[in-house]
C-alpha cells in the first residue's frame, strides 16, 4: 500500500467508521486501516458464538432522545426496546428473593450514590468517587458494582467532576439486532463504498514533513491529514511511534483519561430456564459472603434463551486474567443461587468478552482519574485547534467527547466532527 490519499483513518470502530463514512460520501480519497481481522472496534455484535446475536461491547442507544444513531436504527428499520427506570428491579440475595422494601432500599441506595458523585462534581470538586459514597450501607458492595458499570473504573478511580460532566436523559435502550451491528449498518448507509483494510495495524506515525507518513505491514501511506480513532490506553501505551513525539501535555492527556474494565458472560441455555418476561433484568448480591463481588444480568434478551452477565472492575479484571472457565463459573455461580441447579444440565454454549487483555484495545471505555478531570477538555478542544499537531493529525473516540464519553454515539459524534474538520482543512465540503 503505497498510494497516497486526502485522509488516512487510524481504526475502524464507532468513531472510524464514522469519520470515513462521512469523508468517503465527501468524496476524498481516505484510507480506514483498522489492525484487527473485523471493523466495529468496541461495537461488536457476535453472532457466531452462540447461535443468538450478543454485543460483545456496547448495547444501549443512551440518551436515545439525542442519540443520532437511534435516528439511524429508525431509518433501517432496526428495532430497539423502550426502557424505564431500573428501580426496584429484582434482586437476589443469595439465598432468597429481595422484598418489595429491600429491592426499594437497593435501588435508594444506588441511585443516592451516583447523585452524591454527580453532586460532588457539580461542585467543581475534583475527587475520587470513593470519597462520597456511605460505606456504612448493607448494599455498599452493589453500589460499587454499579458504579464499576457505568464507569468501568473503581469509585477511587473516578473523578466526579467527570462524572458529573456526562450528559444522561436517561432514555438507554438495548438493540434488538445488536448495537455493533447497527453502527456497521449506519457507516455503510451513509457511503455504500466505504472500504475498510483490515489487519493493518499502524505502527508508526511521521507528521514531520509537509502531510503525514504511516508505517504498515502492507507499505508506507501517505495522506494529507490522519484522524487516529484509537482507544487512549493504546495511544498512552507508546506502541504507536511518533515522529516528532507527542507534545507532552497531549501525552499526559492519554494517560489521565485510561479505559478501565467492563466484561460480559454470555450464557445460551437449551430452553427458556427462568420463568421471566423476554429482556429481564435482576441483580444479585451474596449477602451471606461480603466477599463475594455481585454481577447482574440481563435474562432472556430479545425472546433468546440466555443470560449476560455484566462484570465491572477490579473484579472484572481478575476473572479475564483468570480465563475463560473461571468467568464462565462466577456468572454461572450466581445464576444456580438464584434459579436452582438445574440450570446447569440446561447450558447449551457459553462466551466470554476480554476487551482489558486485548492488546489492540485495552479496556472498556475511558474515564478520567481524581484530579485530571480537565483533561478530557484539553483533548475535546485538541479536535478542533488546527495547531494540534501543525493542523494534519486528529484524535477522534469516545474519550474526545465532552459529555458523551464512554459511548458510542460520543464516539460517533467525535469522528463526523474530526471528519468535517479535516474537509474544512482540506476546503471541501461535507455531503
Amino acid at each position: 500500500m503505497t498510494d497516497a490519499f486526502d485522509v488516512v483513518v487510524v481504526g475502524a470502530g464507532a468513531a472510524g467508521l464514522a469519520a470515513g463514512a462521512r469523508l468517503t460520501a465527501a468524496g476524498v480519497s481516505v484510507a480506514v486501516l483498522e489492525a484487527a481481522s473485523r471493523p466495529g472496534g468496541r461495537a461488536y455484535t457476535d453472532t457466531t458464538s452462540l447461535d443468538a446475536p450478543w454485543d460483545q461491547g456496547c448495547h444501549w442507544l443512551h440518551s436515545a432522545s439525542v442519540n443520532p444513531l437511534r435516528a439511524a436504527a429508525d431509518e433501517l428499520g432496526v428495532s430497539y426496546m423502550l426502557r424505564g427506570s431500573r428501580q426496584a428491579r429484582a434482586t437476589h440475595l443469595g439465598d432468597r428473593w429481595a422484598d418489595e422494601a429491600e429491592r426499594n432500599e437497593v435501588w435508594q441506595a444506588i441511585d443516592g450514590a451516583f447523585a452524591a458523585v454527580k453532586q460532588a462534581g457539580d461542585e467543581g470538586r475534583d475527587i475520587a468517587a470513593s470519597a462520597v459514597l456511605d460505606t456504612s450501607s448493607r448494599w455498599l458492595r452493589l453500589v460499587r458494582h454499579w458504579i464499576t458499570l457505568m464507569s468501568a473504573a473503581e469509585p477511587e478511580r473516578l473523578s466526579t467532576l467527570d462524572y458529573a460532566a456526562y450528559s444522561d436523559t436517561a432514555e438507554n435502550y438495548p438493540v434488538s439486532t445488536g448495537y455493533g451491528a447497527l453502527i456497521a449498518a449506519a457507516a455503510r448507509r451513509m457511503a455504500p463504498a466505504l472500504d475498510v483494510t483490515l489487519d493493518c495495524p499502524v505502527a508508526a506515525v511521521d507528521w514531520s514533513g509537509q502531510g503525514v507518513v504511516l508505517d504498515t505491514p502492507r507499505g508506507r501511506v501517505k495522506a494529507r491529514l490522519a484522524i487516529l480513532a484509537l482507544p487512549t490506553t493504546i495511544l498512552a501505551s507508546g506502541r504507536l511511534r511518533f515522529a516528532p513525539l507527542l507534545p507532552a501535555a497531549l501525552a499526559e492527556t492519554f494517560e489521565a483519561l485510561p479505559l478501565g474494565c467492563a466484561e460480559k458472560v454470555a450464557l445460551r441455555f437449551d430452553r427458556e430456564v427462568f420463568g421471566m418476561p423476554a429482556t429481564s433484568y435482576c441483580d444479585t448480591i451474596d449477602l451471606r459472603d461480603p466477599k463475594r463481588p455481585p454481577v447482574n444480568f440481563t435474562l432472556n434478551p430479545f425472546g433468546h434463551s440466555m443470560a449476560i452477565a455484566q462484570l465491572g472492575g477490579d473484579n472484572a479484571a481478575r476473572l479475564v486474567k483468570a480465563g475463560p472457565a473461571a468467568m464462565v463459573d462466577f456468572a454461572l455461580a450466581a445464576l444456580v443461587d438464584t434459579f436452582g441447579a438445574d440450570i446447569r444440565d440446561r447450558v447449551a454454549g457459553t462466551a466470554t468478552t476480554g476487551w482489558i487483555a486485548n492488546p489492540l484495545i485495552g479496556g472498556a471505555y475511558s474515564c478520567a482519574l481524581p484530579g485530571k478531570a480537565h483533561m478530557r477538555t484539553r483533548l475535546v478542544d485538541a479536535l478542533d485547534d488546527p495547531g494540534t499537531l501543525d493542523g494534519k493529525v486528529m484524535f477522534a473516540g469516545e474519550a474526545v467527547s465532552a459529555y458523551a464519553y464512554s459511548t458510542a454515539h460520543g464516539a460517533w459524534l467525535s469522528g463526523l466532527r474530526a471528519a468535517d474538520n479535516a474537509l474544512a482543512r482540506l476546503g471541501r465540503k461535507a455531503a
